[in-house]
């Protein structure tokens, strides 16, 4: 199992591990890992492993068995031996763009209060797909609240809570599309504002930033339906 360093410190850009195996598809196992494993529509994190006499460009990084996580090479080239010990670099600009999205795509799922039935993450804008049979959306309403939202420097923090504890609460639960991962015992969640000034709180494996405003410049972009019952709403970050 590779122990998420991403999950202690989202901010954290560099760090040692050592490799524990490779895979058959040409990937490396670490004991620990800074590089997000893609996965609830966040992509994997890029980046770079050195080691003595070695780099290695990092394209990705995907779930592997039994909880590892799996770096993939950005190209052809020699792995790092097992047992070597590496440095672990982050592309961070990506990385950064993508929390920013992430929060922001929590703060669209507060505005419009409505089941969530798919989403995305990618450099600079995401999307979240809802249950929404009428397109009752008021566009710049809904960019105006989503901006006071992030005006508001609202801290996002995050807390455990058994598997038990979760489906004691399945109101937390906002995406259809994608469970939240049990069997582990315990779920982390993403808990945005505190107190009284808690705006949202529900599952989530992802990187965040630490406040709204953090996410900076936002628009709403494309509104479209999807079928019969699902609306796509597009949310671009602006540098």
């Amino acid at each position: 199992m590779t122990e998420p360093l991403f999950l202690a410190d989202a901010y954290r850009r560099d760090a040692k591990a050592r490799v524990c195996a490779h895979t058959a598809e040409g990937g490396i196992v670490l004991d620990q890992s800074l590089f997000y494993a893609t996965s609830g529509g966040q992509p994997g994190d890029s980046g770079q492993l050195t080691w003595a006499g070695g780099t290695l460009p990092i394209a990705t990084a995907v779930k592997a068995d039994h909880g590892a996580i799996a770096l993939v090479p950005g190209g052809a080239s020699e792995l790092p031996p097992i047992g070597a010990e590496v440095t672990q670099q982050i592309d961070w600009d990506r990385r950064f763009t993508h929390m920013r999205v992430h929060t922001a795509l929590h703060l669209l799922s507060v505005a419009i209060p409505l089941p969530v039935t798919g989403g995305s993450i990618s450099a600079g804008k995401g999307r979240l797909d809802f249950d929404m049979p009428e397109a009752v959306v008021d566009r710049d309403a809904l960019e105006a609240s989503l901006r006071t939202l992030v005006a508001r420097d609202l801290p996002v923090s995050e807390a455990w809570i058994t598997d038990a504890e979760l489906a004691a609460q399945p109101e937390l639960i906002k995406t259809m599309s994608v469970a939240p991962p049990r069997g582990a015992g315990r779920v982390r969640l993403v808990r945005i504002g505190q107190g009284s000034d808690q705006v949202d709180l529900q599952p989530c494996g992802g990187t965040h930033v630490r406040t709204t405003a953090e996410i900076g410049k936002l628009r709403i972009g494309k509104m479209e339906k999807k079928g019969r019952q699902n609306r796509r709403i597009y949310l671009h970050i602006d540098d």
